[in-house]
């Protein structure tokens, strides 16, 4: 198999269930000749240092997603949006090779669709969207001047993260509870998904490797 690295081997032999999955449709991206990458601690596919396509894997199925999706043709209406927040990502969902070689030839076509999306520097226009702050953060501003102050202070995608992670708890202590947990995070101007402990080798995202700061890691 052309143009393939180890980490991606790992990746899907360590992977339980859909290893199968994984490797089949590892098997049709690389027949585009898409360069392979691992990212975000899973397979990513690029053009010209573009991501274009990425491999996933979820508890009820596994996936091949299409960073410019919403531009792609979809005759049969197979691409799925996942999450109301996501403007330009499409996925197509698997739950076993017979699903994903029952629907090869379309895989193929839009494989080949996103790699012209790309090479003609097509751009999906995205539509800022202004998420309300929690009435619980507004309150930890309230007792703590110095928690608002550092919150601004962090890049918009930062702050959105942080506000999608406080207003996905339904109950108001669940809410403040997570505010008050990431508070020191944010004083330090950290993100949701920064490195705190220093040994990410993927700075300023966190790899996991404060693991082996825990007994037994």
């Amino acid at each position: 198999m052309p143009n393939t690295i180890p980490e991606v081997d790992t990746y899907i032999q360590n992977t339980i269930p859909w290893r199968l999955e994984l490797a089949r449709l590892r098997e049709l991206v690389l027949q585009s000749d898409l360069q392979e990458a691992f990212k975000w601690r899973t397979p990513c596919y690029t053009l010209n240092g573009k991501n274009v396509v990425i491999i996933n894997k979820f508890k009820e199925y596994c996936c091949l997603g299409f960073f410019k999706g919403v531009l792609l043709k979809d005759p049969q209406q197979l691409l799925v949006q996942q999450g109301e927040n996501t403007q330009a990502v499409r996925i197509l969902r698997f739950q076993s090779v017979k699903d994903i070689n029952q629907y090869a030839d379309i895989i193929r076509t839009y494989i080949e669709e996103a790699k012209s999306i790309e090479l003609a520097g097509l751009k999906v226009p995205l539509v800022k969207k202004e998420s309300p702050l929690p009435e619980e953060l507004l309150l930890a501003f309230s007792e703590n001047p110095q928690l608002q102050s550092a919150f601004y202070a962090l890049t918009s995608g930062r702050q959105r993260a942080y506000i999608m992670h406080f207003s996905a708890a339904k109950q108001a202590n669940t809410r403040r509870a997570r505010v008050d947990r990431v508070t020191p995070r944010i004083l330090e101007g950290k993100g949701l998904n920064d490195c705190v402990c220093g040994l990410s080798k993927k700075m300023p995202q966190c790899d996991g490797s404060h693991k082996q700061l825990q007994p037994g890691g």
